[in-house]
């Protein structure tokens, strides 16, 4: 898919009143097709990762084994939708019978929704694609990535630190990719541009099973769910599906 010069123009400043509307009418229409996908998909807990990361990595087998172990508690995995990380946290859910869905980018590259979905949806812009990533989630999972999962994972910890979401459990996974990370985090708590309890936001581990107890201990526990009192039914006449 091509950058619409469009959207590349209302970037430019101010426009027309008339382009404006509907530009906000398109972003409307956007997170109205986001809820009608997604409505039905129970709690979830979505995993970020990069697109790159291809089935012979270790990270994505390590990315197949969590997702279906997270996916045995009872939650739905949710992705980006795309290859990569992405895919492997799908295909895990789907090994063991779990449910996966998807929120995929609209993007000239890259990104193509991969085959391991039960549901998916395609989005135009990111920042409605992270919104819908959030709204269904209890619980987050950051596995290696480039500038995309940085964006996402540092999003989802500012609105916990804000308290603009509840304090839902984070699991940033591979030690040995993220050192470099958590020593720039340790650099602005020094700095005191972060504070030092901001480092229990989240979980910093290499252990599976330490990343599965930390998610059910955190969500399942701690927020009192019950799961498949969750699931909502769809609504005929509004033509809805599960």
């Amino acid at each position: 898919m091509a950058p619409d010069s469009k959207e590349i123009q209302f970037l430019e400043g101010r426009q027309s009143r008339r382009k404006e509307f509907y530009f906000t009418v398109k972003v409307a229409w956007e997170f109205i097709k986001g809820f009608r996908t997604l409505h039905f998909v129970g709690p979830c807990i979505t995993i970020f990762g990069s697109a790159r990361l291809g089935e012979k990595t270790p990270e994505y087998q390590q990315t197949v084994e969590i997702a279906g172990q997270i996916s045995k508690l009872g939650f739905t995995i949710m992705t980006g939708g795309g290859p990569g990380i992405m895919e492997a946290a799908n295909r895990g859910a789907k090994s063991v019978g779990g449910r996966s869905v998807g929120v995929n980018i609209e993007l000239p590259f890259e990104q193509q929704p991969n085959p391991y979905l039960d549901s998916s949806v395609d989005i135009r812009y990111f920042f409605v694609r992270k919104v819908l990533l959030l709204k269904y989630s209890y619980g987050f999972v950051i596995m290696p990535g480039g500038f995309g999962t940085l964006d996402e994972f540092f999003e989802t910890i500012t609105l916990i630190q804000t308290k603009k979401i509840s304090k839902f459990p984070i699991v940033i996974m591979d030690r040995d990719y993220h050192t470099k990370l958590m020593e720039y985090i340790d650099h602005m708590v020094e700095r005191g541009t972060v504070s030092p309890s901001d480092k229990e936001l989240y979980l910093y581990t290499d252990s599976i099973d330490e990343a599965v107890k930390y998610i059910h201990e955190n969500t399942i526990d701690d927020f009192e769910l019950k799961i498949e009192s969750k699931r909502w039914k769809p609504f005929g006449w509004l033509f809805e599906r599960s």
